[in-house]
Parts: structure tokens; sequence; C-alpha cells
């Protein structure tokens, strides 16, 4: 007895021992995760503070005595701004590498029931105008920018008024044209204060994306705002000095001149030009007619960027260099990545016209249900890259994912041709696998860095048409997750389904529910609404037709590349450090060895060194990185894996699946109603009706016009809350729709 009772305490004192060093290890990670955190805000809003203080006198003062206090280093001024402007956002990547790493996802929040609250990322503000969709977040933003613009032109102008008595009597007219010429060159200011933002939100890989969890397709439309803007303040800048230069009548010979200890002014001028043509085919009816000129028209701001430089100098580079930086690593990174060719491992038409395709990627490249993918088809074209959604989970099985690609332009109906082509030669022939292959690049996959749908304990997917692909990988993950028991909040899931057309239902057939009854832990309903058809045109409730597939052999080519900045985190983090300190380097060694050698001071030539070491950089070190990362991928991607991959995506996708195996699918579970469109106020006031005070997650995914009307349904209904004393859902909006 007194043995049992000694080896009781000991396996006692042994867990109270686990234990306590389990609390100490958590608490140390709780406080490492502060301390980052905490360090990276501070980071950002001191240099965000630093834009606001510059314009005024203590911020000019401040701005001077910094370049007079590390002038004679080894970097010199230019140095001096890189550190000022630059330096902030390169450390706050450095920093997210180690938070993202250790601290990056937290499975408790998709399993933790909270007490209801607003988000401003999802609170939504403005619901029509020509910014769409913009959250309380958003416009935080949007009026941080408007009041810095108007700020620093206030203080430029107050501070220029004040230098008219150094240049003694003027005239009044000579004083209008002193103050329109110093005005052009505030207008150049705030434009490289705008810059330094621009090129952030289009690094679609970025760490920083990742460490505020904004996927690339969401932020794409703060680089279009910005573009905008900064569009604006150019042509006010170039304006300007163009009718101070009419007036002095020296338009001529300013225009062509290139000055050495200035900005070279044709070189500002092409710069312009380049502007013009990339901003005009962004404006919406060019963007959306001929897609194609608006994306190889973009290709032009690598010359944007080289022609800026030789305008402004190298030390005003600097000021927008990080910005820039960071997407120059993630494009090149992209590139390697997309030099991979993908055999595409099976393809489906649907009778609706929309194409399901089955690419392979190793069990190490990781996505969310949400994610998307640039996919190029090289039996169509070697230059055009389109965006699609993935339609699948994660969860279907590690060697694969899956996309729907609807029918609606060129690009898309040759995709479908290629595929039905080679299915009916394949029936022909009566073989188990096609004969032809179909060849794809691809980049990605991208999106968010966590499954933030998970987090929701009630969801709502509002589709219009194709917009289905992103929301039939939201039900597949849940359904998997309940299935084997991983983490997942979500207990009741509402699809609303607005289609032309009754055979687009076939969609659903994608997501199989199998034999195993979910009733007790999930809910799904489905409302389909077909707006042109009055009735049902099909017998015995069936809206499909079976599809044609093809299964393709896996002779050539191989599985997607995990070179992705959304890939392994270390690696990524590495690259990004690399490359940084190359840079450094770089520019350290350029001064010892050639500028300062050779008293280098053309303001030109300084700014087209800057770029030439960016470049060399991320070549150079990014390059062996990725040297390295590469190899470390053939090592981990074994030969049995690869197999396994191949014999998992054969077995799921190269049987024919018969048609009373749809019936075990979504369509199942789909009320379809004819002739009408959704009601949103009618299915949102339900919703409020019977739910508790839980946060309802909605999510969107179509044209504007249906971002616009649920979005204001939930704002409608979060801000009459408090007639119902707060005892009502609280609905965060979320948008999906990808729109370059």
């Amino acid at each position: 007895m007194a043995v049992e009772d000694l080896h009781s305490a000991l396996i006692s004192n042994g867990n109270g021992v686990h234990a306590k060093q389990s609390e100490q290890k958590s608490f140390l990670a709780s406080v490492a995760r502060w301390v980052l955190k905490s360090a990276m805000w501070v980071i950002f809003v001191a240099w965000i503070l630093l834009f606001f203080i510059v314009p005024t006198d203590f911020g000019s003062s401040f701005y001077d005595d910094w370049v007079a206090a590390t002038d004679g280093t080894l970097f010199g001024e230019t140095g001096s701004v890189l550190l000022l402007y630059s330096a902030p956002i390169i450390a706050i990547a450095f920093l997210a590498v180690p938070y993202i790493i250790f601290f990056g996802e937290d499975e408790e929040e998709y399993q933790e029931k909270r007490k209801a609250k607003f988000s401003l990322w999802t609170f939504p503000v403005l619901v029509d105008g020509p910014l769409g969709v913009v959250s309380a977040a958003e416009m935080i933003g949007i009026i941080l920018f408007i009041v810095f613009v108007l700020s620093a032109l206030y203080f430029y102008t107050v501070a220029n008024y004040g230098m008219l008595g150094d240049y003694g009597d003027l005239t009044e007219g000579e004083k209008k044209t002193f103050m329109l010429q110093m005005s052009a060159y505030c207008f150049g200011l705030i434009v490289l204060s705008c810059l330094a933002f621009l090129f952030l939100p289009i690094a679609r890989g970025s760490i920083l994306l990742r460490l505020i969890d904004i996927p690339f397709e969401h932020a794409t439309r703060y680089h279009v705002w910005l573009g905008n803007l900064i569009f604006f303040l150019v042509t006010m800048h170039g304006l300007c000095y163009m009718i101070v230069w009419m007036i002095r009548g020296i338009i001529p010979s300013e225009v062509v001149e290139w000055k050495s200890d200035g900005g070279a002014n044709l070189a500002g001028i092409i710069c312009y030009g380049f502007f013009v043509l990339i901003w005009v085919t962004t404006l919406p009816p060019v963007r959306k007619r001929y897609f194609e000129l608006f994306f190889y028209t973009h290709q032009l701001y690598v010359f944007f960027v080289i022609f800026l430089a030789l305008h402004i100098g190298g030390v005003n580079f600097s000021k927008a260099a990080g910005g820039i930086f960071l997407f120059m690593l993630d494009r090149f990174l992209r590139f390697c990545q997309s030099r991979r060719t993908v055999n595409i491992v099976s393809a489906t038409c649907f009778p609706c016209g929309t194409v399901k395709l089955v690419l392979p990627k190793p069990a190490n490249l990781h996505y969310n249900a949400l994610g998307f993918i640039f996919l190029q088809v090289k039996n169509i074209s070697l230059l055009q890259w389109h965006p699609f959604s993935v339609s699948s989970s994660p969860l279907d099985g590690k060697y694969h994912l899956e996309v729907l690609i609807k029918t609606v332009g060129e690009w898309t109906t040759k995709l479908r041709e290629t595929v039905s082509k080679n299915s009916a030669e394949d029936s022909d022939i009566q073989l188990p696998h096609a004969p032809y292959q179909i060849m794809a690049s691809v980049e990605g996959p991208y999106g968010h860095e966590s499954p933030y749908y998970l987090r929701y304990e009630k969801l709502v997917l509002v589709a219009g048409g194709s917009g289905i692909s992103p929301f039939l990988a939201i039900l597949s993950d849940i359904l998997h997750r309940i299935k084997t028991n991983k983490p997942c909040l979500p207990q009741h899931v509402v699809l609303v389904w607005a289609i032309k057309t009754s055979n687009e239902l076939s969609l659903l057939s994608t997501v199989n529910m199998g034999s195993m009854d979910f009733s007790d832990r999930l809910h799904i309903e489905i409302q389909a609404y077909v707006t042109r058809e009055s009735e049902c045109l099909v017998e015995d409730g069936r809206f499909y037709n079976a599809p044609i597939s093809s299964v393709f052999s896996f002779s050539k080519g191989g599985t997607m590349s995990i070179l992705t900045g959304t890939g392994n985190k270390i690696w990524a983090g590495t690259y990004v450090i690399a490359s940084t300190v190359g840079f450094v380097f770089a520019l350290g060694l350029l001064d010892i060895l050639y500028i300062d050698p050779y008293s280098i001071d053309a303001w030109w030539y300084l700014g087209l060194l800057d770029v030439i070491c960016m470049v060399a950089s991320v070549l150079i070190f990014g390059g062996l990185t990725i040297g390295l990362w590469h190899l470390w991928e053939r090592k981990t991607t074994s030969q049995e894996s690869a197999e396994n991959g191949n014999n998992e995506i054969v077995q799921s996708n190269g049987t024919l699946t018969d048609k009373n195996e749809y019936q075990k699918t979504l369509i199942s579970e789909t009320t379809v109603r004819y002739g009408r469109r959704p009601n949103f106020s009618e299915i949102f006031g339900s919703l409020a009706e019977y739910s508790a005070q839980v946060d309802v997650g909605v999510f969107v995914c179509g044209p504007s016009t249906l971002q616009s009307s649920v979005a204001k349904e939930c704002r409608s209904h979060n801000l009459g809350r408090r007639g119902r004393k707060g005892n009502s859902p609280i609905f965060h909006y979320n948008s999906h729709s990808f729109d370059l």
C-alpha cells in the first residue's frame, strides 16, 4: 500500500512539474509575442507620424539636423534618408519573420465562442460610390491620407510664403510665379511620400501582407486608390511647372534640360508619359474591355521606376525605396516560381460553360480555402496570366488543388474548346488517360494567412454566378474539419447564390458530402435564385447533365513550385533578410569603391546607381537564397510522395462520377427559386430575428451591385442593434471579389 501511495505521489508531482513548465513556456511565448507586436506597432506609428511632421517647421529642422548629423558617414545623405524613410518598413518586415513563424496562427480562436463585437475592418461605412464598399478601417486610412495631403500643402505654402522676403522686392506677378513654382515642388515632395506606400499592396506574397492578414486581391484596391491620388498630384506637379515655364517663356529649354545638380526635367517628362499610359489603361471601361492591354501596359512600371530615379536623384528616391524594394523581392520570387512547367492533371467541362482544372502541388505547399492562383496555359498563350479563386479545400488532398473557370472571354473560350476537344478524342479511343497534355505555369497560391472564416459561429455566403467558387472551398473545408474533428467554429452556413440559368447548379456537385450525417453539428442552407428562368426546365428536379472529364497522363512537367512568398515561412523570411543585407552591402561597397573615390555627385546618376544596387542585391543575394530554397524543395519532395500524389489525384478525379452520386452532394441541400432575385432585406431580417448575439460572417463574391446590396443590409442591421438593445447578431462584411 505504501509503495502504491509513493508511486501515486511521484506521478502527481511529475504532472505538476510538467504543467508548471507548460505554463512558463506559454507565458514566455505570450510575452515574446507582445514584445514583437508592440515593437512593430511603435515603428509603424512613428513612421506614419514622420510623414505628417516633416512638412512642419519642427519637422523641417529635424530633417536638416538628421542629415547633418549623418553627413560624412559611409552612406552619406542617401543613407540618412534611407534610414529615416525606408528602414522602418524594412524593420517591420524583419520583425514580421519571427512573428509569423512562431505566432502566425492560433487555432484556439476557431473553437472558442466569444462575445459578439464590432470590427473596424468588417463594418461597412460607404456602400455606394466610386470607391465601392469601404469599411470603417479603410475610411480612417482614406481620411489620414487626405489630412496628410492637405496639411502638407498648408505647411509648405506657409513656409514658401515666408521665403518671399528673402528674394528682395518682387512684383505681384513675380510673387505669384514664385509661389506657383514652389507649389509645384511641394506637390513633388508629397508624391514621394505617397510613393512610399504605392508598391506595398501589390507585392502578392509580401511578408507584410501575411503579417496583417490582408490578401493581395483585397489590397489591390488600396494600390488603385493610391495610384489615382498620385496621378492627380503628379499632374499638378507638372502642370504648375509648365505654367511657370510658359510665363517665363522658357518651355523648350526646360523640357529638354537634364540637370546634374537637380531634377532632370526630361527624365521626369518621360516618367510622366509612362505613368499616363499606365493610368489610362486602368480606367474601368478600358481595363474590362481590353484586359490584355491593361496587363501589358502595366509592365511599363519598370521604366516608370527607372526614369523616376533619374528625375529625382538618389537622395529623394531613397524616400520611396523601401516599398519598391519589397515589391522587387516579390516580383523576382514570382518570376522564379512561374518558370516551373505544371501539367494539368484533369479537366472537367460543366454544362454551364465552366471548366474545372486539377493542378498538382507538393504536400508542403499550403493554402487556405479563400486562396487564389495566377494561371498561364501554354497551349493557349505564352504571355497571358489570369487570376482564379481556388475551389478546393486544403483538406481535399495534399497533392492537388482545383480551380473553376467560367467561359466569359476569348482566353477562357479557347481553354474550354481545348478541354472539350481532348475529352471527345479521349472518349473516341476509349483510353483511361488522354494522349494530349495541357501544360501550364502557376503563381501562388495567395490569400489570407489564416482561415479567418472559421472565427464566426454563423456564415452567410453570397455569390453571383462564378463567384460560387471560393465558397465551395469554404463548405468543403468546414465539412472536412467536422469529419476529422479539427477546430471549426461555424455551426450554421447559409449560401445565397444568384445565377442566370439552372444548369449552373451542376457546380454544386463538386462538393461531396458523403454518407456522414452532419445535422447535429452543422446546418447547411442553400438558396439558389435562377433569374432568367421562370420555372424548372428539367424533369425529376435534376438540374444537371453529366460533366465531361479528362484525366491526363503524368509524363511531362511536374507539380507547382513552392517558391512563393506565401510558402515556407522560414525560407520566405530568409529571402527578405538576405536580400536586404545584400542591398546595404552593395550600397556600402559602391560608396567605398566608386562614388567617394571618383566624387560622383550627379543626381540622376546616383539615382540610377541606387536602382542598380537594388536589382543586383535581389538577383545575387536573393537569387542565392532562392537557389538553396529550390534545393531544399527537391530534397523534401521525394519520389515516393510524388507517386502518392499522382495516385491520389487520379483516383479522386480519374473516374467519371455516376449521376446518382450527385444526390449526395450539395444539390440535395438546395432550395431553388425561379424568376426572382434574392431579397436581402428579408434574408438578413430572418437571420437577425432567429440569431442570438453572435458574430455572423458575411462573405460576398460577385459584381459591385451585389456587394453594395449586401453591405447596405449589414450596415443597416448593425446600426439598428441599439434599438433592439443589442440582442441581435453583428454582421461582419467581407468581400472576396477579385477585380484587377
